[in-house]
């Protein structure tokens, strides 16, 4: 099931600051492309988030930043490939302009970042607090804003294509419906994967994901404009769930 584009003429505020997000997230991986393969792990490994070096304020790699938390920051602007950032920055380009405009601006930059060191801490703690593999990737702050528009807006509507062997099928389904399910499948690979000696789960660090989303959770509250967010659910109709489109 992959989302396209959520239906909704709710937004009001142009999102500046979503839109920088991604901008940048694509930047860096611009620049990463532009290195030698030594060069682009020396720079994965100086700016991840290691989980050992978190755990323990540590240093374990020549050039890294100090203090060593700063790397929580810097990760979440680097990404393993192509597919790795084309899903993030979908994900972003759909639900981020919403919780923005429910948010404001910079609530929502606050609210981002905040994601970002939740998802970080989470997986070290959760997924392997002794783990030297880094974690990169936007997906943990992207988690925190798929909290928020669940919470936010659980019957907005949301495309998406779903692949039913060789049978594409375009449909509407609510947001609690397609992030629902997103999150647990993120729990359940998460709890499969305790006892498991790594940081991650099949090279995706899925505890960031569920500390991302709990943030964006248990946060939306502090975070959000009641005016804006009653702007935006008043806004949405015109389309039926489970419809095709």
């Amino acid at each position: 099931m992959i989302p396209i584009h959520d239906d909704n003429k709710a937004e009001r505020t142009f999102p500046f600051v979503n839109y920088l997000l991604i901008v940048i997230n694509v930047l860096a991986f611009l620049y990463e492309l532009s290195l030698s393969h030594d060069q682009l792990q020396r720079l994965i490994l100086r700016y991840g988030a290691i989980p050992a070096e978190l755990s323990h304020n540590v240093t374990l790699v020549p050039g890294a930043p100090h203090p060593i938390y700063l790397t929580i920051f810097t990760a979440m602007f680097l990404h393993a490939g192509w597919l790795h950032i084309g899903g993030n920055m979908l994900y972003l380009w759909i639900f981020g302009d919403n919780v923005e405009d429910a948010f404001g601006h910079v609530k929502y930059l606050i609210f981002y970042l905040l994601g970002g060191v939740a998802a970080a801490l989470c997986q070290t703690y959760v997924g392997g607090p002794n783990s030297s593999s880094p974690m990169i990737g936007a997906s943990g702050a992207i988690a925190a804003v798929l909290g928020a528009y669940i919470l936010l807006f659980p019957k907005g509507l949301v495309r998406v294509l779903i692949f039913l062997g060789i049978l594409i099928l375009p449909i509407r389904l609510p947001a609690i419906i397609v992030i629902g399910f997103w999150i647990l499948l993120q729990v359940w690979t998460g709890v499969a994967s305790l006892g498991v000696h790594t940081a991650q789960s099949g090279g995706v660090a899925v505890w960031a994901h569920v500390g991302g989303f709990a943030l964006g959770i248990l946060t939306v509250w502090i975070f959000r404009d009641r005016d804006n967010v009653q702007r935006q659910r008043s806004l949405r109709s015109g389309y039926k769930a489970f419809d095709r489109w």
